[in-house]
């Protein structure tokens, strides 16, 4: 409740239960996001060695890579974009004459530009969380952990999308052949 002072007056129970909401809500998303990353490292690691059997040579980093660079710390920001690059291009069908083609990778970028948004500011919020003392300080935190949560869903909606492409483009490759039909 907002005084007329401008101070912010909660009771404890209040501060108790929103402590508690907290606390829930991070566990619920704790059991969702989980399994949805291991669900994420497999597919990624099974679309990466398609892609070595489509174009061997368009890779630059082996298929272990496609799961071991999600735990190096700094190189995760940058190193499974470059694979998912390299497999969304190696699973583009080449031109009817075998002449490379390019396969618009917005969606690609686009999630990945979010997504890394989305977790450095995730790091961000839970360090002003764990350091807040004052309700107001929570309450601040609490804004930018909605921004984090609207963030991290838009990032997750754009994965489903890529996802869906570049599994879409491994199977045409892989009931079509690499060359596009004239």
């Amino acid at each position: 409740m907002q005084g007329f002072a401008g101070d912010t007056h909660f009771d404890d129970l209040e501060i108790g239960l929103s402590a508690a909401l907290t606390i829930v809500a991070g566990l619920l998303q704790v059991l969702t996001v989980l399994p949805t990353i291991v669900v994420f490292i497999i597919w990624f690691h099974r679309v990466r060695s398609n892609g070595g059997i489509f174009r061997p040579d368009a890779f630059t980093l082996g298929r272990g890579w496609a799961i071991g660079a999600w735990f190096i710390p700094v190189a995760h920001l940058f190193m499974p974009y470059q694979i998912a690059r390299q497999t969304w291009r190696a699973s583009t069908q080449r031109g009817p004459d075998g002449s490379d083609r390019t396969a618009p990778a917005g969606l690609l970028t686009s999630w990945w530009v979010v997504w890394v948004l989305a977790a450095t500011a995730g790091r961000v919020f839970s360090r002003i969380y764990m350091g807040a003392d004052t309700v107001d300080e929570l309450l601040a935190a609490g804004k930018l952990g909605i921004v984090c949560d609207l963030a991290t869903m838009a990032a997750g909606v754009l994965a489903v999308l890529f996802v869906r492409r570049l599994t879409a483009m491994q199977n045409t490759m892989a009931t079509e052949g690499p060359y596009a039909r004239a």
